[in-house]
């Protein structure tokens, strides 16, 4: 069975009208912003079928059908996923290349099965359960109508034993909803459901196939907000809620505001602003830093702005920074939020909040300014320790230029000594002239520094260029930790000749290129081996590390101990299979070390 790029995916439902397509089979006339017909699933003959342009979704107000244009496809005419995707295309006119064969089915497939249909089930059971009076009566304290929150797929996890009955009636077997992190095994084993008694927002990836859940806790009890636990399909580093409905929007507007949590992202697409994420209930990752890129480049951080909205606004901002994106932060009246800011005012209460966002240095500068820290030259000194990670994250080649100026012309050091300060910070590269190879053996930095799996396909890239096409499309952007990696990664990809690098590189990734460039020889090597064997150490590279911070866990009760031991095990299980090699490369080098890196150096008492 072959497998469709990701790529290609997004770029047929980007290129599929959602009303025309519906308007095919079904009569719709426009009803505001919106379009109503006969329901097609259950043959009703009242309008209560709605399709939504902007948002590029239909959903059903009597049963509750919903989805996108692939989920139209398989529901109206029983398709499966793939054979949605191609029909699109062709109507598109949309030429599908075959990525590579896989034989067999896909392995994960059971657990998407296993997510849509729980999906599906939380959303009936919070719209038409009595058991769910007091999810509807959170919601609409909350000042949200359930009927326009429906078609979001908001659900309820009651709690007892009916959602595992109803899965089991369903043929979903535990080990599966265990393994798609819908139950959780005791030690005895016994599965119960992971999510009780709360208020669910589906989380999908980028093609739109739900993934998880965010469950807001109803009762007392902690943690209030709980998230699916790592799996073969859900990963909460390298997702983003709402993404999958907010990219076209996003590639529209060509920027994403970037806000907390679940309902802030709701509050705002309900206002009419489609272009909005927010991570899964953690600091921004690298690999979500890299995904919002590839679909804008600039972003707007709408953050709570007391001290812990403030940190986590400008940890992402640099992170963004890291990325070639270009960040602004919107600073909202004390107090409040998105959520709150717009249920008051609706859109045009946020309107100029956006409108006077500024840049995410230049806000921290202000922020420093306000609480004295240019006053004199102690504080000065520690004010430049905290701008200058900020300088030193931009990779952007202006944006650091201009960064430096500004910070110069605020502290009023000069120029060169901040520059000779950003070399000899923690990311920065040394310039280092080419070396013999008699002595290449002697110069052991390379290897130690960063990732070595994401430098070897470096160094493979730009001594065999053909590679290039391949990593185009098995090379994903987010399994890359190191900025400078990224960057000249990124330029690659793009087609820029390996002759004309060092033009558009910054200083930092030209010396990274000539370092690599510098290195040991590749023409001896296996090409197509050494590719595949560095492909699988960035493939596997994010498991491992969500893997050891698994190992390093601890919980504060029984249930979340459990919680803990199933996610472990589903990983370890992952790895084991995938990728054994670089699964014994782990267990060894933690073992000898407890640490996931290489081992230290080891000390001399030499001189």
């Amino acid at each position: 069975m072959s497998l469709i790029p990701d790529e290609i995916i997004e770029h047929v439902k980007d290129a599929t009208d959602i009303l025309a397509l519906v308007g095919e089979s079904v009569d719709l006339k426009r009803t505001g912003s919106d379009w109503r017909g006969c329901c097609p699933f259950h043959g009703g003959t009242h309008r209560n079928f709605a399709v939504i342009p902007r948002k590029g979704l239909f959903y059903c107000y009597v049963c509750h059908e919903a989805g996108d244009v692939f989920s139209y496809m398989i529901k109206r005419f029983g398709m499966d996923y793939p054979t949605a995707v191609r029909e699109l295309a062709r109507k598109a006119g949309i030429v599908v290349p075959e990525k590579q064969q896989r034989v067999g089915p896909d392995p994960n497939e059971p657990l998407y099965g296993a997510v849509a249909s729980a999906a599906e089930w939380f959303a009936h059971r919070l719209l038409e359960s009595a058991d769910a009076g007091g999810a509807r009566a959170y919601i609409e304290k909350r000042d949200i109508a359930l009927e326009v929150a429906a078609p979001h797929g908001l659900g309820y996890a009651p709690s007892g034993g009916a959602f595992m009955d109803a899965m089991h009636g369903l043929g979903i077997k535990d080990q599966v909803l265990v393994e798609s992190g819908l139950a959780v095994q005791r030690d005895d084993g016994r599965v119960h459901a992971r999510f009780r008694d709360r208020l669910l927002f589906p989380i999908h990836d980028i093609r739109g196939r739900a993934v998880g859940f965010g469950g807001r806790l109803l009762g007392p009890g902690e943690p209030k907000y709980l998230n699916s636990p790592e799996t073969p399909i859900f990963h909460k580093g390298r997702q983003l809620y709402n993404l999958h409905h907010a990219k076209q929007a996003i590639r529209q507007e060509q920027v994403v505001i970037v806000v907390e949590g679940y309902f802030d992202v709701l509050r705002l697409v309900l206002a009419g602003i489609d272009h909005v994420v927010a991570p899964l209930g953690t600091a921004l990752t690298p690999e979500q830093a890299a995904l919002l890129k590839r679909v804008a480049p600039a972003a707007i951080l709408l953050y709570d702005s007391d001290s812990a909205g403030l940190r986590a606004t400008f940890r992402a901002g640099d992170e963004l920074l890291r990325h070639g994106a270009r960040v602004r932060v919107a600073t909202l009246p004390p107090g409040e939020d998105p959520d709150s800011i717009v249920q008051k005012g609706g859109a045009a209460a946020l309107a100029p909040i956006l409108r006077d966002a500024i840049d995410v240095l230049e806000r921290k500068i202000l922020e420093l300014d306000r609480r004295g820290w240019f006053r004199d030259v102690e504080h000065r000194r520690e004010a430049l320790d905290k701008l200058l990670p900020t300088v030193r994250a931009a990779t952007d080649p202006i944006t650091r230029e201009l960064y430096l100026g500004l910070v110069a012309e605020r502290s009023g050091v000069s120029r060169e000594v901040l520059e000779r300060e950003l070399l000899s910070g923690p990311s920065a590269v040394t310039h280092a002239p080419p070396v013999a190879a008699a002595a290449r053996d002697e110069q052991p930095r390379l290897r130690k520094r960063g990732n070595v799996g994401e430098r070897t396909m470096l160094r493979l890239l730009l001594a065999h260029t053909d590679l290039v096409a391949r990593a185009r499309t098995e090379v994903r952007l987010e399994w890359l930790r190191d900025p400078l990696v990224m960057e000249v990664f990124s330029a690659l990809l793009e087609g820029t000749p390996v002759s004309e690098l060092f033009q558009r590189l910054s200083p930092d990734a030209a010396s990274l290129t000539q370092e690599l460039l510098n290195a040991e020889d590749t023409a001896g090597l296996d090409a197509d081996a050494t590719y595949a064997e560095a492909l699988l150490d960035l493939e596997a590279r994010p498991l491992l590390i969500a893997y050891h911070a698994l190992r390093g866990s601890r919980a504060d009760d029984e249930a979340g101990a459990e919680a803990l031991e199933s996610r472990r095990l589903v990983l370890k299980k992952e790895l084991a299979a995938k990728y054994p090699k670089q699964w014994k490369q782990y267990i060894m080098r933690t073992r000898t070390t407890g640490r996931l890196g290489p081992r230290p150096p080891r000390r001399s008492n030499a001189p």
